[in-house]
């Protein structure tokens, strides 16, 4: 696989930074710049999309905590499923210093927005997905492109922040679930059968569910998509860290745990770590589904060894295991 067709592969993702060099958005290279899907607004790609709607709210959370982060993301994207095991590592690490508040970006308005470059279709994107996978250490089955091909990121963008109305916490349980459904389990999660099981599956009143996602949320979604265009959002994952008299710092595309957390430790030089209890009970009491990739991550046992303790697990029947081509997932029973 050429560097040129792997930087294709993370630009569909919106991965702001190359597969070998991680470099600023700011230094990609010549030839990647003329690819119609890099950074183009007309394309829809890396870029927010040129819409207008509903004012964006860039102080819709109580600033509670020293550090307040705004996460860019979108549901399909891979590069933010890349990134799971460090943000929910950040999450138990630092809870008392940082609040995050998730912003969908708008990744896929339309295919017909995708008609150029080296992805111009459904189809396109499966063994794409699928080096994503291998790279990131993180299952996904990309043939969900090939059986029943998403047509937008959207309608489960909506759906989120649907979610967001009715219950912050259960909220973010939805699209871990949702993610699960399209890079696992292979489920268009654009049709509303698949958003309601999930919805259901977290506690979710589907009913009310259903009732914001045709109305309210639209004009939540399109905030996010307002203030992602204000702030110059390029790209996702893209989180924007900010301290109380409004100091800013941003990590762009996946980055390495370190780089969040020098981020924290920068605008909070007192934020002191919590002790994480890496007892696998303990992790799955905060996390109901866990990768080898996460268990590692929380535990710090090397991957090999982490993937054997979850095993081990499982075939004592103290664990669900869910196996898809690229990987594993482990439920807690």
């Amino acid at each position: 696989m050429t560097r040129i067709n792997l930087l294709i592969l993370l630009l569909f993702s919106n991965c702001l930074l190359s597969c070998e060099a991680q470099t600023n958005v700011k230094k990609m290279t010549d030839t990647a710049l003329k690819n119609p899907m890099l950074c183009t607004p007309e394309q829809g790609a890396c870029a927010m999309p040129n819409a207008g709607g509903a004012q964006a709210n860039t102080n819709t959370m109580a600033k509670t905590k020293p550090v307040r982060i705004i996460y860019f993301t979108d549901p399909i994207c891979s590069c933010c499923w890349g990134i799971e095991p460090q943000l929910r590592k950040l999450k138990l690490e630092y809870a008392d210093f940082v609040e995050i508040e998730y912003r969908m970006g708008g990744l896929l308005p339309s295919w017909d927005i995708y008609n150029s470059g080296g992805i111009s279709k459904p189809s396109d994107v499966a063994h794409h997905w699928d080096e994503v996978s291998v790279y990131y250490d993180m299952p996904i089955d990309g043939d969900v492109w090939l059986e029943d091909p998403l047509p937008s990121s959207y309608p489960p963008s909506i759906a989120f922040k649907a979610a967001q109305r009715q219950d912050g916490t259960k909220a973010l349980l939805f699209m871990r679930k949702i993610r699960e459904m399209v890079f696992l389990e292979k489920k268009n999660i654009t049709k509303w059968e698949h958003l309601a099981t999930a919805a259901i599956a977290v506690g979710l009143d589907t009913t009310t569910l259903k009732k914001d996602y045709e109305s309210t949320a639209k004009q939540d979604f399109q905030a996010d998509l307002d203030l992602g265009k204000k702030l110059g959002v390029r790209g996702f994952p893209t989180l924007f860290f900010t301290d109380s008299t409004n100091n800013r710092l941003t990590v762009y595309g996946s980055k390495p745990y370190a780089s969040f957390e020098n981020a924290i430790q920068s605008l909070c030089p007192d934020a002191v770590k919590t002790p994480i209890h890496t007892d696998w009970k303990d992790l799955f009491a905060h996390y109901p589904t866990l990768t080898a990739k996460e268990f590692s991550v929380l535990s710090n046992l090397p991957r090999p060894e982490a993937e054997k303790v979850l095993n081990e697990l499982h075939k004592e029947h103290l664990l669900d295991k869910i196996t898809v081509k690229n990987g594993s997932i482990w439920l807690k029973k």
